[in-house]
């Protein structure tokens, strides 16, 4: 398969496609998260830099992959490193047609940062300072989206 036939992101569909706008605003609120402390990393070219440089505490390589394959959301954000592209997705992505990329529940509950370097730098995988409380909003939204396929199954909606 050539990369123009490449599926944009793999396993999953695609749901919905942000807006140039809208994907500033998500980069915005994931850097305001996990960029706080990127100072000096060179986060312009690369937003993951803010975990290869240490200025925010992640898991990476193995460990991270792991950590990915635990989470669970009702829609997955897939953010370009390019700022300019991202789209939802409804299942959590093993793989987009992009080089480098971010991939995060709404809530920014945690992250996972696939590299144009993997397997040297990166991936990593980070939460959020808060995720106790934003996993428990996750798995809220989780049993809204079930309710709601349990209901369309049975022809309520």
């Amino acid at each position: 398969m050539s990369k123009a036939e490449e599926p944009l992101v793999r396993p999953g569909q695609v749901l919905r496609t942000l807006s140039e706008d809208a994907a500033a605003a998500m980069t915005k609120a994931w850097m305001q998260v996990y960029g706080r402390r990127g100072q000096g990393l060179n986060m312009k070219d690369f937003m993951w830099h803010v975990f290869s440089g240490g200025g925010y505490d992640c898991v990476s390589g193995q460990q991270a992959l792991a950590a990915y394959a635990t989470r669970q959301a009702a829609e997955y954000v897939v953010l370009s490193n390019d700022r300019r592209t991202a789209f939802v997705t409804d299942v959590r992505p093993d793989r987009a047609a992009l080089s480098d990329y971010m991939v995060f529940p709404s809530n920014l509950a945690w992250t996972m940062a696939f590299t144009h370097e993997d397997g040297w730098l990166g991936p990593y995988f980070a939460v959020h300072s808060d995720a106790a409380r934003l996993e428990a909003d996750i798995l809220a939204g989780i049993r809204k989206k079930q309710q709601i396929e349990a209901a369309r199954a049975k022809g309520w909606i």
